[in-house]
C-alpha cells in the first residue's frame, strides 16, 4: 500500500509516494533534495532538484556517498555500517518516516546525521532507522552528505569559482540544504517546521556543533542533540582527530593531491573517476572558510556568536579509541612526559600508569576524554554559561555481546540504536534491562525533541539541567538516575592544556 503526499514548496517539485509500514507509519526514502553532485557539479554548493512530473516511487534509500566498502571493524559490526550497494556520488537523497495523517498535524521534526569520521556513512544504517521514534509522534528525517574527498576538497581554484571566497566544505552545505528543504517541506508530512532538533553522533556530532555555530544554519533548527564528539576546543595536542582547519591548510592538501594526481584544471579533476579519487590518501575535516564558518567553532561559541539552541549532549564510558597497540606503563609514562612536558607530572595523577594494566585503563580513559568528554563538556559548560538550556548525560551501560564483542563496554556509537529504540536491527544477547533503558533512552529524545526537556509526562526518572555550579548529569544504564559529574577535576585539567 502507498500514500501520496504533496509536499509544497520550491525545493521539492513533485508528488512523492511512500510506503505504508506497520502501525501507520509511512516512509519516504530516496527523496532527492538536491541535483546529483557529477561532473561539473562535483566540489560545488548543492543545487536544488530537478523537478519530475508523476508521482516519483520513493521505496528504497538512495545511495550512500562514495566511501570504502563497508567492512565490520573492532567494536562495529555490520548493522552499524552503510550496505554493501549502492554507493555513489549521486547521493543527496534523505528519508521521512511520519504517522501524521494530515499536513495539518504539526509533529515535532527530528533530523538525524550520521558519523563516521566525515569520510563514512550513510542514511541505510540499520541502527538509523527513523520508524521506532515516528510511532512516538514525532516526524523523522535522515539523509546522505558528501564524505571524503567528495565532501572536502579545497582548492585555490575552487575557492575562486565558487563566488564565497570559500571551497571544501561541500558535505556541510549538503547538511544545511537537508535542512533547507525540511523548513520548506516538511510540513506536507505533517511535520512542524518550526519546531526541528538536529542530532547527531561522532562526526554527526561535530557537524551538529558546526550547525549551532554557522550563521548559513540560522533559524533552521531550535534544538541541538550531540552524542560523542564537537568542535569547540581547538586541536588538544594529544588528539588524533584535529577538529578544524583553516582555509588555508585545506587549499595546501588539496593543492598538493592535485600536483600528485598530475592535474593542472578543475575540469581534468572532475574528469577523474569517483575509484581513481577514492584512492587518494585525504583527511576529511570542517573547515574554516570565512563563510561557513566565519571562525572556528571555538571562537564563534566563545564570543557568543552561535545560533541559540537548547541543547542535550553526552559521550559513553568505553568510547576510547587508541590508535596503534596499547603501551606498557613504561612507554605510556615517556609518551606522556614527551607530549606534555611541564604538565605531564599533573596529567599522570589524572590518569597514573604505575603499572601496565592501570596504564592500559589510562590510555583509553585519556583517549576518551581528549576526543569526545572534553569537546561535548565544553560545549555543555559554554552553552549553559550563556543562558541557554542543557541537558547532560554519560551513556554508561556495558553493551552485551559475544566473542570478540563481549569485552567493548559502553562503546563509541553504542548510544544510539538505544536512543532510536532500533535494538532489534542489532545481533546482540538482549536482556530485558536493555529493553527498559531503550525504552527511558527514547522517552528522554522524543520529549527533548518535542519541548526542548527530557523530562515529560509519563514517570522517568528526573533529568536536572546542567548547572555550572552542581554539574548534574544523568547516567544512563541499568539503573538510570541523576548524578554528580564525578571526573570534572580530570576534564577541566585536560580543556585548560588543550592547545587553545
Amino acid at each position: 500500500e502507498s500514500s501520496l503526499f504533496h509536499p509544497g514548496g520550491t525545493v521539492t517539485a513533485g508528488v512523492v509516494e511512500g510506503t505504508l509500514e506497520k502501525d501507520g507509519i509511512i516512509s519516504f526514502k530516496g527523496i532527492p533534495y538536491a541535483k546529483p553532485p557529477l561532473g561539473s557539479l562535483r566540489w560545488t554548493a548543492p543545487q536544488p532538484p530537478n523537478s519530475w512530473t508523476g508521482s516519483k516511487k520513493c521505496y528504497a534509500f538512495g545511495p550512500s556517498p562514495m566511501q570504502a566498502k563497508p567492512v565490520p571493524f573492532s567494536m562495529w559490526s555490520e548493522e552499524f555500517l552503510i550496505p554493501k550497494a549502492p554507493i555513489s556520488e549521486d547521493c543527496l537523497y534523505l528519508n521521512v518516516w511520519t504517522g501524521a495523517s494530515s499536513p495539518l498535524a504539526k509533529k515535532p521534526v527530528l533530523v538525524w546525521i550520521y558519523g563516521g569520521g566525515f569520510s563514512s556513512g550513510g542514511t541505510g544504517v540499520p541502527i538509523y532507522d527513523g520508524e521506532a521514534l515516528s510511532k512516538k509522534g514525532i516526524v523523522f528525517v535522515s539523509f546522505n552528505y558528501r564524505v571524503g574527498i567528495f565532501g572536502f576538497l579545497s582548492l585555490p581554484l575552487l575557492t575562486k569559482e565558487s563566488g564565497q571566497k570559500a571551497s571544501g566544505n561541500y558535505g556541510l552545505m549538503d547538511q544545511i540544504a537537508a535542512l533547507q528543504w525540511v523548513k520548506k517541506n516538511i510540513a506536507a508530512f505533517g511535520g512542524d517546521p518550526d519546531n526541528v532538533t538536529i542530532a547527531g553522533q561522532s562526526a554527526g556530532s561535530m557537524s551538529v556543533s558546526c550547525l549551532i555555530a554557522s550563521p548559513l544554519a540560522k533559524g533552521l533548527f531550535k534544538k541541538a542533540i550531540a552524542e560523542s564528539g564537537a568542535n569547540v576546543l581547538k586541536n588538544s595536542p594529544a588528539s588524533p582527530m584535529p577538529a578544524q582547519i583553516t582555509l588555508q591548510q585545506a587549499e595546501q592538501q588539496g593543492e598538493q593531491i592535485t600536483h600528485d594526481l598530475k592535474m593542472s584544471s578543475l575540469a581534468e579533476l572532475r574528469n577523474l573517476s569517483a575509484e581513481q579519487l577514492m584512492k587518494v590518501n585525504f583527511i576529511a575535516r570542517p573547515i574554516v572558510d570565512g563563510y561557513l564558518l566565519p571562525e572556528s567553532v571555538s571562537d564563534i561559541f566563545r564570543q557568543k556568536k552561535e545560533n541559540n539552541v537548547a541543547l542535550l549532549t553526552g559521550w559513553n564510558e568505553d568510547e576510547g579509541l587508541v590508535f596503534g597497540p596499547v603501551k606498557s606503563a613504561l612507554d605510556y609514562q615517556l609518551g606522556i612526559e614527551k607530549q606534555y612536558g611541564a604538565w605531564a607530572k599533573e596529567l599522570l595523577q589524572y590518569y597514573p600508569g604505575a603499572n601496565d594494566s592501570e596504564a592500559a585503563i589510562s590510555q583509553l580513559r585519556l583517549s576518551r576524554d581528549i576526543i569526545f568528554g572534553s569537546q561535548n563538556y565544553t560545549m555543555a559548560n559554554l552553552e549553559t554559561g550563556q543562558g541557554r538550556v542543557v541537558y547532560v548525560y554519560r551513556f554508561t551501560r556495558k553493551v552485551p555481546g559475544t566473542g570478540a564483542y563481549a569485552k567493548y563496554g559502553a562503546f563509541h556509537t553504542a548510544e544510539v540504536p538505544y536512543a532510536l529504540d532500533n535494538l532489534r536491527f542489532i545481533k546482540r544477547p538482549w536482556e530485558a534491562v536493555d529493553n527498559q533503558l531503550a525504552n527511558i533512552m527514547s522517552a528522554y529524545w522524543i520529549n527533548f525533541i518535542t519541548t526542548g526537556n527530557p523530562n515529560g509526562q509519563t514517570v522517568l526518572p528526573d533529568w536536572p539541567r546542567y548547572r555550572l555550579n552542581s554539574k548534574m548529569i544523568m547516567n544512563l544504564s541499568i539503573q538510570s538516575s541523576a548524578q554528580l559529574l564525578s571526573d570534572s577535576a580530570s576534564l577541566n585539567f585536560l580543556v585548560s592544556r588543550s592547545a587553545d
